[in-house]
């Protein structure tokens, strides 16, 4: 699946499901409160933070695929209320980042 289609089905999702987008605020709300939630377990999973309960630990990779997708889903949902086409940004940003970049991190010692 494209992106394109990805933020095709996503506002037919919208239009049939959903009802209607949350306002642009609202779901920039959404959006943070759902990076949090993978930032609280890439603290777990990837850093020093421990899990509460071991059963906890056994669903957490899981979890975080499923919180990835709603910060996916959430992006896709703020890009089609504002008529961004995340292709084209995308392609975009990774032009400035080739000419921005390019050297930097070649020549970057911590990187090697």
């Amino acid at each position: 699946m494209t992106i394109k289609e990805t933020q095709e089905i996503v506002d037919q999702w919208i239009k049939t499901v959903g009802v209607r987008y949350y306002n642009e605020l609202t779901n920039t709300a959404i959006l943070m409160e759902e990076v949090g939630e993978v930032a609280r377990l890439m603290a777990r999973l990837y850093g020093e933070q421990s899990f509460k309960t071991p059963e906890k630990a056994a669903s957490a990779r899981e979890d975080l695929r499923d919180e990835m997708a709603d910060v996916l889903f959430v992006l896709i949902c703020l890009a089609n209320q504002t008529g961004v086409d995340l292709t084209a940004a995308l392609l975009k940003n990774l032009e400035k980042k080739t000419g921005r970049d390019a050297l930097r991190h070649a020549n970057n010692e911590k990187l090697k």
